[in-house]
């Protein structure tokens, strides 16, 4: 469920919606970054839209995530509205905009959470257009899988609650409120857009956060977003490479992948039409799994192919499966990133264990947009690393993490705790003090 999965048409364009992002994000403490918990869980939708093939940082803002395991999606826990109603959205760096599901409805797939009724907030506030004949601000998405989101922009007050429990609060923020919305197989209520663009969250949430972010994806347990200092990446383990945007993308993040090795073979993309230096990759949060354009992607396969020594089963077209219950007969397989950042994935980020005693490569062949010779590095690719987008730096980093161990007591804990000791101690030497005195 993600732009790069779909092509996006809006009947009004996003220099309109820049013109309203005069936003002024604000909390009781502002921090300078934050951390939300995402979620994982397990629904009865059905599989990837595109397959069926089968959520360090301490204190500060954070949304909540969820992971779906059936449509393998990380969901973002905020509230919207006065007094806040919280919902939980799709979190889509492939996305350009913050929606979610409006009363009335005229058309609406199922959620899991109430449907969002603006008539019961004080602050929410239809954006108007001053268009001939419509003064009303519409917007149509319409994505690749023909999924389709309809509705009004309007300004609404966003709230992020923080893991140390402090809330960063955005009045007048340009949302999406959708009243006809169709094919999405989330039990989320929309999309949470993490894009370059002026009406994505990291945008609107202005200068103090700097225009970073984080994720660690969890493949079970409570996964984690970060904003603004939080989201710096460093350490041992840690790689970075350049990202890259594209005018005609509509502000979607590109990397630029260099090669691909299984085991020892590293297949080069110099030499084939996927080949580029100025971004060649979407790296996506809201897609599952990793897709490569076809005729590079038949080399990578091959190489696959020449590792294993399994039988050979069919479960659907454009997979690659196994009968085997073991993954130690599958290579390992490394992602090599411009810049010199080498992701080594685990074997789980790049096989999937189905029912029946069988084993598939989720590394899909296909182009996500037709005749583009495109790849995209999708969430489960992603899984148990901490991801580090800067627009300062225009770099994403990269570093192995256990991202379902929880996380350590938070800073602003730390910081308190060590004063109620220094008081305490102080304390203690003044009345020791006396007493000597006495």
């Amino acid at each position: 469920m993600s732009f790069a999965t779909r092509m996006m048409s809006m009947t009004l364009s996003l220099q309109i919606i820049t013109a309203f992002l005069f936003i002024t994000a604000t909390a009781s403490s502002p921090p300078s970054g934050f951390t939300v918990d995402l979620i994982h869980r397990r629904t009865n939708s059905s599989s990837s839209q595109r397959s069926n093939t089968d959520d360090q940082l301490r204190s500060s803002p954070y949304a909540d995530v969820v992971f779906d395991f059936d449509t393998y999606e990380y969901l973002m826990k905020l509230q919207i509205g006065t007094p806040p109603v919280e919902i939980e959205a799709v979190l889509d760096t492939g996305s350009n905009v913050i929606w979610t599901q409006c009363l009335p409805c005229l058309n609406c797939y199922k959620q899991r959470n109430p449907i969002y009724d603006p008539s019961k907030s004080s602050t929410y506030k239809e954006k108007q257009c001053n268009t001939p004949n419509d003064p009303s601000c519409d917007y149509e998405l319409i994505y690749g899988d023909q999924s389709y989101s309809k509705g009004s922009f309007a300004s609404e007050t966003v709230t992020i609650k923080s893991t140390s429990g402090q809330s960063y609060v955005m009045p007048e923020t340009v949302i999406g409120c959708s009243h006809n919305s169709s094919g999405f197989k989330t039990t989320g209520s929309g999309i949470v857009g993490l894009s370059w663009e002026p009406s994505s969250l990291i945008s609107q949430m202005g200068k103090n956060m700097h225009g970073a972010f984080s994720y660690c994806f969890s493949p079970e347990g409570t996964s984690k977003i970060n904003f603004g200092s939080k989201a710096i990446v460093s350490g041992n383990g840690t790689v970075s490479t350049p990202m890259f945007k594209k005018k005609e993308k509509h502000g979607i993040y590109y990397l630029n992948l260099d090669a691909v090795s299984v085991e020892e073979t590293r297949i080069e993309t110099l030499g084939t039409p996927f080949h580029a230096v100025d971004g060649n990759t979407v790296i996506d949060s809201g897609t599952p799994a990793t897709y490569l354009p076809t005729s590079y992607c038949s080399l990578v396969r091959e190489a696959v192919e020449k590792f294993v020594t399994a039988e050979r089963v069919t479960y659907a077209d454009n997979t690659l499966c196994y009968k085997t219950n073991t993954m130690d007969v599958f290579p390992v397989i490394t992602m090599h990133f411009s810049g010199g950042a080498d992701i080594v994935l685990d074997k789980n980020n790049t096989y999937l264990a189905l029912n029946g005693g069988a084993i598939c490569l989720v590394i899909l062949c296909g182009q996500m947009i037709p005749g583009a010779e495109e790849a995209v590095f999708g969430s489960r690719a992603q899984n148990n690393f901490l991801v580090g987008f800067d627009h300062s730096s225009r770099l994403v980093s990269f570093k192995p993490t256990d991202c379902g161990v929880p996380q350590d007591i938070p800073r602003d804990s730390v910081s308190a705790a060590l004063v109620l000791q220094f008081n305490i101690n102080f304390v203690l030497f003044i009345f020791v003090l006396s007493l000597i005195r006495l």
